[in-house]
């Protein structure tokens, strides 16, 4: 889902700052709460994992450009049940940054767009999982309907900010693009919950052996 140089010009990309700036407020507060539920040391772990899951999303998964942007396989779903909010906002935004400061640096000026995109779908995924998945229920024990919403509502909001930004950038004549874009993504919406199941799946068979700070409280424990 990188936003392509050029697509939003210079002189207009100073929104992506305001907007880059309120995501990473919005990281910060869940990274604090976390830090406050679980400790420093969890938090620095699962936030470490986050960020090297990220980078092997963009980096070594395949990906390849279709209309206005990439189409990547980034499981957000996937490192919100593992990992948490915050742990996963904080490995998304620096998974992104790493990548681009290393691989791609033509990428850097389009970072406040990028994490904009990452960040906001993946809030709004938080949110929709506190009002879907009663509170009874452990993570590993979700159905495939339930991750399949949450996969919606992440890929579905990236797809959304993607189309924001070409549309903010080019016009409306970035529409043809922008189609093909989210059309494309379609296919993530259809693995991603296909991972989440395998991956819950082995977390289920692994209980015992995982040390509960490494991954989410709620991923284990009913809350």
């Amino acid at each position: 889902m990188h936003i392509e140089p050029g697509l939003v010009d210079a002189s207009k990309i100073v929104l992506s700052y305001a907007t880059a700036a309120g995501a990473g407020a919005t990281a910060l507060y869940h990274a604090g709460q976390s830090l406050k539920e679980r400790g420093l040391p969890s938090l620095v772990l699962r936030s470490l994992t986050a960020t090297v899951l990220t980078f092997v999303f963009f980096e070594v998964l395949p990906h390849f450009p279709v209309g206005v942007s990439e189409v990547h396989l980034i499981l957000g779903s996937t490192l919100f049940l593992l990992l948490g909010v915050g742990p996963s906002a904080i490995g998304l935004a620096l998974g992104l940054l790493i990548q681009g400061v290393f691989f791609a640096p033509f990428d850097l000026p389009q970072f406040g767009m990028n994490v904009t995109t990452l960040l906001v779908p993946l809030f709004v995924m938080m949110e929709v999982a506190k009002r879907t998945i009663a509170p009874g229920t452990a993570y590993f024990d979700l159905r495939y309907g339930q991750v399949l919403k949450m996969s919606l509502v992440y890929q579905g909001g990236i797809v959304s900010w993607v189309a924001f930004w070409a549309i903010y950038g080019q016009g409306f004549g970035a529409t043809a693009g922008i189609a093909s874009f989210g059309l494309a993504y379609m296919t993530v919406v259809l693995l991603e919950p296909l991972v989440d199941l395998a991956v819950l799946a082995a977390a289920k068979g692994l209980r015992d052996k995982v040390p509960t700070g490494l991954v989410n409280g709620r991923l284990y424990a009913a809350a």
